[in-house]
């Protein structure tokens, strides 16, 4: 598949995302391209890897920097369903990626500009294009759907001891 544009892109990230939610993971995805080829995808596998490290763009930054034989993604674009998270903000940086796209704000955990700034510190080596809200609605609604589910399955669980 060639990515054209962004919206292409975050389009790609949210089958990704959508592939959590089926897993009954965070739906949160992210794709990496490099001239208009998906080089590298992830999705959020923290349950199942019982990793807390196992965000997607982690996993796609891994799976990028294996395809490219380099840790430096400096021609790439990584495209992601939701704001980046302090960790994974750091990840970016420090793979070097040019260029970060992603759609819904993660007002509570949100590393690019909603709870702190790791990809504008000026004090880093390194400096992200950053262009946020991509496609944020469909983003935010994937969110949105799963933790409702999430809770709804809670509520109808008998506690402990009940039965």
């Amino acid at each position: 598949m060639l990515i054209l544009d962004d919206e292409a892109g975050m389009r790609a990230a949210l089958r990704d995302a959508r592939a959590s939610a089926e897993a009954d993971e965070v739906p949160v995805g992210c794709v990496i391209v490099h001239d208009g080829i998906v080089i590298g995808r992830g999705h959020n596998q923290t349950e199942s890897l019982q990793d807390a490290t196992a965000h997607a763009e982690i996993i796609a930054i891994g799976a990028a920097s294996n395809a490219l034989g380099s840790w430096r993604l400096s021609d790439c674009t990584l495209y992601v369903t939701l704001e980046p998270c302090a960790m994974c903000a750091g990840a970016i940086v420090l793979a070097r990626v040019p260029r970060l796209v992603y759609g819904a704000f993660d007002p509570k955990a949100g590393g690019c500009g909603s709870v702190l700034d790791v990809i504008h510190e000026p004090r880093l080596n390194h400096r992200v294009q950053v262009t946020p809200g991509v496609l944020a609605a469909e983003c935010g609604e994937l969110l949105r759907e799963f933790f409702q589910r999430k809770r709804k399955r809670a509520a109808e669980e008998p506690e402990a001891g009940e039965a």
